[in-house]
């Protein structure tokens, strides 16, 4: 999903760095930030405050200002991303809430110092942080808090010129998705419930937070913006698709 708005940036003439964190996600990421001409692609632990620190540090070195922040990062323990939330441990309760949650507020005070003509911040969410989503667990409880931090930070940034928002994605084929138990299901689910009879693209999403990013965007702070095809709107199932939906709900069953 990052990726899809850092493309509809690099698209429009913005100048971006990436981040990443470890040998794996280096190799990911420095091909995609080659491929839109980016030349910083920095090594970033958002666990640690002196990695963080030496991010920074390089942006303000090279940059002297920025004007945007994207956030883009969660985790939790794959194992308890099935089964009950109720089984979920205090140590990876906690690591997921630091990694997924609180690592966004420490983005943005580190990015508000160096944002001196404003800007715009944006992180990434789902609809498991306002329902009950299967297998989505603590990862619907970190999503919820970073929810809550966009409409505080919103108030902490506005005097500022700084907006803060959030991007809530519908189900898309992601990386960080296939930790999920039973993704497909829910990407069919959504596929046949939203109004749009349709999942979402990485490119709706990239158009969606280049909006955000952009001036076009230079009246919302402290919202959460859907990009899933009307899905959050629904309040019941789509009687068009009630056949298809049908066989799904039994093939999940069955599943159990």
């Amino acid at each position: 999903l990052a990726w899809g708005i850092a493309k509809a940036v690099a698209d429009a003439g913005g100048e971006l760095a990436f981040t990443y964190q470890g040998e794996a996600l280096e190799k990911r990421v420095r091909p995609l930030a080659e491929s839109v001409g980016a030349k910083l692609v920095l090594p970033c632990d958002v666990t640690s405050a002196d990695s963080m620190d030496a991010t920074f540090k390089t942006l303000k070195d090279e940059w002297g200002t920025m004007d945007f922040a994207v956030h883009a990062i969660a985790y939790s323990d794959k194992t308890e991303l099935r089964g009950r939330y109720a089984d979920t441990s205090r140590e990876n309760f906690q690591r997921s809430l630091d990694i997924s949650c609180f690592s966004f507020t420490d983005m943005c005070r580190r990015a508000g110092e160096i944002m001196p003509n404003g800007g715009s911040l944006l992180t990434l969410t789902y609809l498991g942080a306002e329902r009950v989503v299967p297998h989505y667990n603590v990862m619907g409880v970190a999503k919820a808090a970073l929810e809550a931090s966009v409409r505080y930070l919103a108030q902490d940034f506005g005097k500022d010129g700084i907006r803060v928002n959030s991007l809530s994605a519908g189900p898309v084929k992601t990386l960080a998705a296939s930790g999920i138990g039973d993704f497909r299901y829910i990407l069919k689910w959504n596929e046949l419930n939203a109004p749009m009879e349709r999942n979402v693209t990485i490119e709706d999403v990239g158009g969606a937070g280049m909006y955000l990013l952009s001036d076009l965007a230079s009246g919302v702070s402290g919202e959460n913006h859907h990009v899933d095809g009307g899905y959050h709107a629904v309040g019941m199932l789509n009687t068009r698709n009630a056949r298809e939906v049908s066989a799904l709900l039994a093939d999940f069953k069955e599943k159990e």
